[in-house]
Order: structure tokens, then C-alpha cells, then sequence
């Protein structure tokens, strides 16, 4: 699991902004550009080049309120 104190400090590499935790702590999402980062052994790969696209299903999964997304 991400120590809070660096979730609290991670943004997009991309757009700067705000980041959400979803896929049970397993990646990093930016609802405004609809990409995720992995997470790879608490290690977040925030590397624009491979984040990878989100599609519409994905997309309200993550941004539903709820356990599945948690605004960082």
C-alpha cells in the first residue's frame, strides 16, 4: 500500500492535477484525461508514455463514489 503522506503529494505527471486511488490501491487514475498509472510494489510508475487509456465502463467505475475510487 501508497503511505498517505506521498498520495497526498502525487499529481499527474501530464496535467499536474489530482490523482485518485482506485482498483484497490493497484493504480493511480486522472479522471480528466481518463489515464492510469500502475502501481507496481507500492511504487507508483507515473510515467506518461505508460499510463495506460481508460474507457467509459472503467471511467464510472473509478469516478463513482464508493470504495473502488478515493480522492487524493
Amino acid at each position: 500500500m501508497i503511505d498517505e503522506k506521498l498520495l497526498d503529494i502525487l499529481v499527474c505527471p501530464a496535467d499536474q492535477g489530482p490523482l485518485l486511488l482506485v482498483d484497490d490501491g493497484q493504480a493511480l487514475y486522472n479522471p480528466r484525461l481518463r489515464r492510469a498509472y500502475r502501481i507496481e510494489d507500492g511504487i507508483p510508475v507515473l510515467l506518461v508514455d505508460q499510463a495506460r487509456d481508460v474507457g467509459d465502463d472503467e471511467h464510472a467505475r473509478f469516478t463513482a463514489p464508493g470504495p473502488s475510487a478515493a480522492p487524493r
